[in-house]
């Protein structure tokens, strides 16, 4: 199930690191991470990212990307640490703007296989991020949209 404000997507199966405004799936000892709705909405159509190799090392409040977008440049930062199993380079070079468009599917960024599960517990539930990003959208009139093209 996905909880909406303002167009804004917050799906109840994900972790988020809403100072970083990146999400996390896990799947055994593997997390995968994505910029959030509001993150995407927030800077605009992305025109460029950087990226780590595979297996380099991730480590948990360090950037791995810089984003260019429209209106922003800045670090796309990990909630994690771990080894760089897989990113979504190919994705991205084929159509930089996926995720503006699927922000929680295709649009993933990393795959990192996890070095510390305890790291996992400063992350928030999908309740919690709801209430953050709500408050966030309302006090920054912030209104989610997904690039078409």
């Amino acid at each position: 199930m996905t909880t909406t404000w303002a167009g804004c997507a917050i799906p109840d199966d994900l972790l988020y690191d809403t100072h970083h405004d990146v999400w996390v799936r896990v799947e055994d000892d593997i997390a995968t991470l994505g910029m959030t709705d509001v993150a995407q909405t927030r800077c605009g159509r992305l025109v460029q990212l950087s990226w780590k190799r595979l297996g380099a090392e991730a480590r948990r409040g360090r950037p791995l990307s810089v984003i260019e977008s429209a209106k922003w440049v800045g670090p796309f930062v990990s909630p994690v640490s771990g080894a760089i199993v897989a990113h979504n380079r190919d994705a991205f070079d084929s159509d930089v703007a996926v995720a503006n468009r699927d922000p929680y599917g295709m649009g993933w960024l990393y795959r990192i296989e996890l070095a510390d599960q305890a790291e996992l517990a400063d992350l928030v539930e999908a309740e919690a991020a709801f209430l953050h990003y709500r408050r966030m959208i309302e006090e920054n009139n912030i209104r989610c949209f997904r690039c078409e093209q």
